[in-house]
């Protein structure tokens, strides 16, 4: 396995991950444009973990891979999932976050 493209899965996934928490700290400060917006940065990077994600199980189903799986795919791929489990619960409260400030303002 290249470890090139565990580092890519690790390098994207912080950084989604990173922009997922930008955006909670920003719709506690009721900047909820802005964080809609770090929001789709975060969808960005995780596309992009998700292209080298493919690319490996891609090399994988044609063979390339056999008993290559190594500790550092296994941290990138929980940086993978841990990113997108950030950003979904970023989502919703910022949502939540959102629907109260509207109800508040009434």
């Amino acid at each position: 396995m290249d470890e090139s493209i565990a580092f890519q899965i690790i390098l994207y996934a912080g950084n989604a991950r990173s922009t997922a928490m930008e955006a909670l700290g920003l719709a506690r400060q009721k900047n909820f444009q802005l964080a809609k917006e770090k929001i789709e940065e975060s969808n960005q990077e995780l596309l992009k973990a998700h292209k080298f994600q493919t690319e490996l199980i891609q090399s994988e189903a044609r063979g390339e891979l056999q008993g290559q799986i190594s500790i550092l795919l296994i941290h990138a791929q929980d940086h993978l999932m841990n990113a997108m489990t950030v950003r979904d619960l970023a989502n919703e409260l910022i949502d939540l976050r959102q629907e109260l400030e509207s109800k508040e303002s009434k």
